[in-house]
């Protein structure tokens, strides 16, 4: 089974920017237009991004990253900070989500949070569409609502959470940015499988319990016993 390479190019794009994301940013390009996952209009907006990745000086763009990510939680990339907080709930949310991982065969970094972003959408890359499909759509509402608080800001980091969307047929909270193709030629296209690297890390026991014991219809049952409007949660009782 070949591996989604829009998932995990969407994947790459929101990863703290390194010189190697920056040099690859042409073969992403690439690799999104051959893929054919994504209509033109969705593709077309990522492009403000990728020029910008590739085109920029990497400390400010790395500055401008953390001050979007890092600094709020409203926007936070870890997707259960946006259901359990720092409620108990998310602990076993990620010892259920990293045996998820471990079942489907990715190992990851002893450093990494099982519910970053980045590493969910690579996952999902490994995935039958249908499956990835469904636990996109499980998550949607936290995907929506990223998409448009980073649109309000006017973050470039938007189109990617519309072209995630996309894929699991959610209609966008923000429309694609019409803009034209840049010429990728003019650019060095260098191999996706240098970026790869970041996951290969010894793999990591994440608590007690069988990694079998978690499948994929329990960990969609936990996403939608969690799920609530996390732009509009429900008011507090009075003190």
């Amino acid at each position: 089974m070949a591996d989604n390479l829009t998932l995990k190019a969407l994947s790459r794009l929101l990863l703290y920017p390194e010189a190697a994301l920056q040099d690859a940013a042409p073969h992403l390009a690439e690799a999104l237009t051959e893929d054919g996952r994504l209509d033109a209009p969705t593709r077309l907006g990522l492009m403000p991004l990728l020029r910008s990745l590739a085109g920029e000086d990497l400390y400010d763009l790395q500055e401008a990253y953390v001050s979007l990510f890092d600094r709020t939680r409203r926007l936070s990339l870890h997707l259960f900070e946006h259901v359990h907080g720092e409620s108990r709930d998310r602990g076993q949310a990620m010892v259920d989500l990293a045996a998820l991982y471990a079942q489907g065969g990715l190992a990851i970094d002893a450093n990494e949070l099982p519910d970053f972003l980045p590493l969910f959408l690579e996952f999902l890359a490994t995935r039958p569409e249908a499956e990835a499909q469904a636990l996109l759509a499980d998550v949607d509402h936290i995907l929506a609502t990223l998409e448009e608080r980073l649109g309000e800001r006017g973050s470039l980091y938007a189109a990617v959470l519309t072209a995630v969307r996309h894929l699991a047929g959610a209609e966008a909270v923000l429309a694609p940015t019409q803009e034209p193709v840049p010429h990728t030629e003019d650019l060095t296209a260098l191999d996706l499988n240098a970026l790869d690297k970041e996951w290969e890390e010894t793999a990591v026991t994440f608590g007690p319990g069988d990694a079998a014991s978690c499948g994929v219809d329990r960990f969609r049952t936990q996403l939608r016993a969690a799920q609530r409007d996390v732009r509009h949660p429900a008011p507090q009782p009075a003190a």
